[in-house]
């Protein structure tokens, strides 16, 4: 049995075969170090456990994940700070494309930047209807780098994604739906149940079938995450120490609107 018991800010359950990890920095759940660097660890370790047969992933509070946490990016602006992290961003998302075992994700709320990612990285998504998705690193000057340049084109085609990922802009979960970012929005007391009802269904389904059909599936999104993951994680590293994005999180803590300069 794998030992769960080393994360802080990730909790791990059991429902039978359905593993439960929680990112659990209530209510946002914004992505600080410790919690990235548990998170480039525990999709390993789940499909090491050979007791889970479908993980479920969702968040703690009142969002899925609201993205990086605004004072980890300020110290990310120090010089080196964002290349110790590179390597934690590339293995989260190889670990979830790699994930052999069916993986949903439970949106319960917002789901932002990097959670976003994460979420569309699953295989099924099913959200509470008052969520909503978005990658609005762009909003702080950064690239998209984390993921987003993998996920969004190849759920919803390059022109969607681009318009999203160049503004930012968030998609409320039943319009995400329609456009199939995500599987399906659900009234909020529907969402345990039918997260359930779906978990159970696979769990009791053909698993090497399953899991082998997903393996399938994710050949060629782990092609383009080869392809796209080093470029996208540098151009980003590029960004953190540019003007515009100093000014759009001194913007974000300071509750206005940034006045980029485009450099």
């Amino acid at each position: 049995m794998v030992d769960y018991s080393k994360y802080e800010c990730i909790k791990v359950d059991r429902n039978g075969p359905i593993l439960n990890i929680t990112m659990n920095r209530p209510d946002m759940n914004p992505v600080n170090a410790q919690l990235h660097k548990e998170l480039s660890c525990v999709f390993a370790d789940a499909n090491m456990d050979e007791e889970a047969k479908v993980v479920v992933l969702t968040g703690a509070g009142k969002a899925f994940c609201a993205g990086g946490d605004i004072k980890w990016m300020e110290e990310m602006q120090k010089p080196g700070a964002f290349r110790s992290i590179m390597g934690e961003g590339k293995k989260i998302v190889m670990d979830l494309i790699d994930l052999e075992k069916p993986l949903i994700a439970k949106l319960n709320g917002h789901a932002i930047g990097l959670g976003a990612t994460m979420a569309l990285l699953c295989d099924i998504i099913i959200a509470s209807e008052k969520a909503k998705i978005g990658d609005p690193h762009v909003q702080v000057g950064l690239v998209a780098g984390d993921g987003g340049a993998v996920i969004w084109p190849f759920l919803i085609g390059m022109c969607r994604a681009k318009e999203f990922l160049f503004t930012g802009d968030l998609i409320d979960a039943p319009e995400a739906a329609r456009i199939g970012l995500i599987n399906r929005a659900v009234p909020p007391e529907k969402l345990d149940e039918e997260v359930n009802e779906m978990a159970t269904r696979l769990a009791e389904g053909a698993l090497v079938a399953i899991n082998y059909t997903k393996i399938s599936v994710n050949k060629t999104l782990r092609f383009i995450a080869d392809l796209i993951m080093d470029t996208s994680l540098s151009l980003e590293g590029h960004s953190v120490a540019t003007e515009d994005h100093l000014e759009g999180v001194r913007a974000f803590i300071e509750k206005r609107k940034p006045k980029f300069k485009g450099m």
